[in-house]
């Protein structure tokens, strides 16, 4: 009977070991630096792929159409996560999609990931739900993103 309790007690202690490291933590800057080197040199692919698109004011706009579908729910308006209540809450938060570091992406890259999205961010994928045709317009649209806070916040957050 004692060894059950034992057994018991430390299976209820690894539990409880497991559980506490499944807390989420900002990443360490060096996280940060490894993972974005990683993702702009080795993960995200399509790097020479060219955008068919022009940055016109249509294409632009189109893009933006695009966007305010898909894309506002985690990124904002803007593109830069105003009025998201969770956008600095989750690990890895999410980016404003002005940083540079996105910014650094080529439009290729740019497309791969709002295509098939990027792990462990969550970051899902949209092939399939969004036209390739959506998906350039819309990384014409994150080249010529708006000022912070200039589109207000989405509406599904404001009731």
């Amino acid at each position: 009977m004692r060894a059950l309790r034992i057994s018991v007690g430390a299976a209820g202690a690894a539990v409880l070991l497991a559980l506490a490291g499944c807390k989420a933590t900002p990443p360490s800057s060096f996280e940060t630096w490894f993972m974005t080197a990683a993702k702009h040199r080795v993960f995200v692919g399509d790097k020479s792929e060219k955008n068919p698109f022009p940055a016109t004011a249509e294409t632009i706009a189109d893009g933006k159409e695009a966007f305010s579908h898909y894309c506002v729910a985690c990124h904002g308006m803007d593109g830069q996560n105003t009025g998201v209540p969770f956008a600095g809450h989750i690990s890895p938060p999410i980016p404003s999609l002005a940083s540079p570091e996105v910014q650094r992406y080529t439009d290729g890259q740019l497309k791969w990931v709002i295509d098939y999205g990027l792990w462990p961010s969550g970051m899902p994928g949209s092939k399939g739900t969004l036209s390739d045709d959506e998906i350039w317009s819309i990384v014409v649209f994150l080249r010529h993103l708006p000022p912070a806070g200039s589109q207000g916040e989405p509406e599904m957050y404001s009731h």
